[in-house]
């Protein structure tokens, strides 16, 4: 039997894949209780409690401190919680939506790119608005966002204007005609608020994703971590793979050879694909498992 909250996300889920992720409008749609259920589920798609929950350094849901280390310097996720001081609950929607999607705080400052709003950027209005409405329903926690660690010069802001000129694509997710439903809908989870590219993609001299190459691995990953290939007619294990094989990774964490995904992966599922839907699941691995994509 399906616990409360996983029948909530199910439940939520059979409104996202009906096919409102397409369409803005229809996604703002509806009683405020609506979309504080459908956010829910959209936060567990985003994988928000993987970066904004610091569960080893004893911190509440949502007041971020998450440590990342980087050759460019150490980050620490923010608050988002709705507290109007210390999170995000003075924003306005268009301050969230400006945020998710430019890259840009309600004052104008650049966000560095260790947020994932280059993939952010790809999601619906629709999907944006009920993933604040969950936030802005959550408890408020009056914990202060942590300051970067950043070496000189990339500790100037100002810089990632540049930054962005070079390698952000802040295009919309077009869903595309000649491809299933399905495809269209893993298309949009990994490119957009799956945020998969952001880890399984290589990366310029300056950090920008090398999107020509595609899913071809990363050996700076996360902490330091190998990123392997998600290539679906690669050499390398995930080209022997067959679309069931992924389906239950994601949802179980088991690779196909019996051994079980640890580290920031072990985050993703514990914190996001066990929790999707089943066709979610199965439009991730139509997507990622198409011969051109």
């Amino acid at each position: 039997m399906l616990s409360n909250t996983a029948a909530k996300l199910t439940m939520v889920a059979a409104l996202t894949w009906s096919g409102a992720w397409v369409s803005a409008e229809s996604d703002t749609r509806g009683e405020p209780q609506a979309k504080v259920e459908r956010g829910e589920y959209i936060f567990a798609l985003g994988g928000c409690a993987s970066c904004h929950a610091d569960n080893e350094g004893g911190c509440q849901a949502l007041a971020g401190g998450v440590k990342m280390e980087t050759r460019f310097g150490t980050f620490y996720t923010p608050n988002i919680s709705p507290d109007p001081t210390h999170g995000i609950g003075g924003w306005t929607d268009d301050d969230f939506i400006t945020a998710m999607k430019e890259g840009l705080s309600p004052a104008g400052e650049h966000y560095y790119p260790s947020f994932p709003y280059t993939s952010y950027t790809k999601m619906t209005d629709g999907d944006l608005l009920d993933l604040k409405a969950y936030l802005d329903a959550q408890p408020p926690v009056a914990v202060p966002s942590r300051a970067h660690e950043l070496p000189f010069p990339i500790s100037e802001r100002m810089l990632l204007t540049f930054w962005k000129w070079l390698n952000f694509d802040d295009r919309a997710f077009q869903p595309d005609s000649g491809k299933s439903e399905a495809w269209n809908r893993g298309a949009y989870i990994v490119n957009g608020p799956g945020h998969c590219v952001e880890c399984h993609m290589s990366r310029n001299l300056t950090g920008g994703l090398d999107r020509e190459a595609g899913m071809i691995g990363n050996e700076d990953g996360p902490e330091g971590e190998m990123v392997p290939g998600l290539v679906p007619s690669g050499d390398g294990d995930f080209g022997s793979w067959d679309r069931a094989d992924i389906v239950f990774l994601l949802e179980a964490g088991m690779k196909p050879d019996g051994d079980f995904v640890s580290g920031a992966m072990g985050h993703v599922v514990d914190n996001t694909t066990s929790l999707l839907t089943s066709d979610d699941r199965q439009a991730i691995a139509e997507y990622l498992k198409s011969p051109q994509r």
